[in-house]
């Protein structure tokens, strides 16, 4: 791990004007930090610094974060949900696409 990156969620778990700058660090390098990314998720317990961290998984816009954002699509968490959507969309593979038209037709019949 990275120092900078260590530095960004130390100012992320905090609040205000810490936190956004934490947040804005990280994203300005999220495609470097992809796997230091997922794992901070995956160990994170607060819910909106997993939210964050899910917004900087999609904003790397890298194939590799595919798995983690369709895994989260049809989170019952509409949060997770809606930032994997996003993801996705950014992402903008054939793969990312095809992930996104399953998930509205299979909404469409629920």
């Amino acid at each position: 791990m990275t120092k900078k990156f260590e530095e960004g969620m130390r100012l992320m778990r905090r609040s205000g004007q810490d936190a956004e700058e934490g947040f804005s660090l990280l994203r300005q390098h999220a495609a470097e930090h992809l796997d230091e990314l997922i794992a901070a998720f995956r160990a994170e317990e607060d819910h909106g610094v997993r939210c964050w961290l899910l917004e900087l998984i999609g904003e790397a816009r890298s194939p590799e974060a595919l798995p983690i954002l369709v895994e989260h699509l049809g989170h019952e968490d509409e949060s997770f949900a809606s930032w994997a959507f996003t993801g996705l969309q950014q992402l903008d593979t054939k793969e990312a696409r095809i992930a996104l038209y399953r998930h509205r037709a299979n909404n469409a019949h629920n």
